[in-house]
């Protein structure tokens, strides 16, 4: 019932609040560098899952026991989707951040993309967003921090409530406000907010990369975006992120952009080759079929291959359409139950890895 204004009032705290110390601490953004990439290793999907992260991380030698970089010059790439259905995305987000400042020393790099469940995270759709997400960011001054944002708010809720329900208590009415604000949540909505640390972590990061003649993005590239560059793609997701846009002609949220499309992997009955709306200015061309774009795609960037993740395959990391089109979220979160894996490249050649899931907790 108070889920959307308790969601409306988190987003307006996201301002407020901002200045509160150690919630908002700002990150070096790291600047993009032309790569030649000696081994790339690509994780897909993790969603909250830090133990199946590391066990993937360790198999691929990239980190050492204490979880600092061991990669060398190998670049790895996460290709999206860290957050969300699982608990420990944050210890991730760690983990990956203090890699990103590690790797370089040794010749190494970190590419983490933006996946469409970050851009969630930082309009504020908060769908998926696992209870342990929340306790993850709570601290000893969480509690009076959460009174305090209520009081500020209070006028405000009890009169959307009552416009539901005249007859509804004032006790009733912060009852339910509570419930929908466990503690954590207001932290949480801070730091994922476009000027929070997360945010701007996140905004800091590519939506599509290009690695030694493979792209990398989390969802797809349709051949309506081909007429983008790579860079003009990343700007429009950072410029989309950093705003908040929750519009649906907004790029983090076309369901034909980087981050939501799967048509490389399947079709609608009766959409293959059809025309599909874009959200992109201008009539659409006629749709091509996967094969068709695919190989337009690739010719547009010059790229041997395009490598996704966003659509779950359990069964394992897949190469197919020739070596065009790497699959690789293989459902490695807990939440699925898929196989934790990773892909190698090592110049042409392409190596799936699976890896043994020990489930060990991450203790921090």
């Amino acid at each position: 019932m108070f889920r959307r204004l308790s969601r409306q009032v988190g987003l307006i705290l996201s301002v407020v609040l901002i200045a509160v110390p150690g919630l908002a601490m700002a990150l070096p953004s790291q600047a993009p560098r032309p790569p030649v990439p000696g081994r790339i290793v690509a994780i897909g999907d993790l969603h909250g899952d830090c133990s199946a992260w590391r066990d993937i991380a360790r198999a691929a030698h990239l980190i050492d026991a204490k979880n600092h970089w061991i990669g060398g010059n190998a670049v790895l790439v996460q290709n999206g989707d860290i957050t969300d259905r699982g608990p420990d995305s944050l210890k991730i987000i760690r983990d990956l951040q203090r890699l990103q400042r590690e790797a370089p020393r040794a010749g190494g790099r970190v590419v983490v993309l933006v996946g469409n469940h970050e851009a969630m995270n930082v309009t504020g759709d908060l769908r998926y967003v696992d209870p342990g997400e929340y306790a993850a960011f709570a601290d000893r001054d969480s509690a009076s921090r959460r009174t305090t944002v209520y009081e500020a708010n209070r006028a405000a809720l009890e009169a959307a409530a009552r416009a539901k329900n005249p007859a509804i208590s004032k006790e009733a009415v912060r009852d339910a406000w509570l419930k929908e604000t466990p503690l954590g949540m207001i932290e949480h909505r801070i730091a994922w907010g476009p000027t929070g640390e997360l945010g701007r972590w996140a905004t800091g990061n590519p939506a599509v990369a290009m690695l030694g003649g493979t792209l990398f993005v989390h969802g797809g590239i349709s051949s309506g975006y081909t007429r983008l560059s790579i860079d003009e793609i990343n700007r429009r997701v950072a410029a989309a992120l950093a705003s908040g846009d929750t519009s649906e002609t907004s790029i983090i949220n076309d369901p034909m952009g980087p981050l939501w499309y799967r048509g490389l992997i399947a079709r609608d009955k009766g959409d293959e080759g059809g025309p599909r709306p874009t959200l992109l200015a201008g009539q659409p061309p006629p749709r091509p079929s996967i094969d068709v774009e695919i190989a337009q795609v690739l010719g547009t960037f010059g790229a041997k291959r395009i490598v996704v993740g966003h659509t779950p395959i359990l069964s394992g990391i897949t190469v197919t359409h020739d070596g065009k089109l790497v699959r690789i979220d293989t459902g490695i979160s807990q939440y699925y139950g898929g196989k934790p894996s990773y892909l190698e490249i090592v110049g042409d050649q392409i190596v799936p890895h699976p890896v043994a899931r020990t489930r060990a907790r991450c203790a921090k």
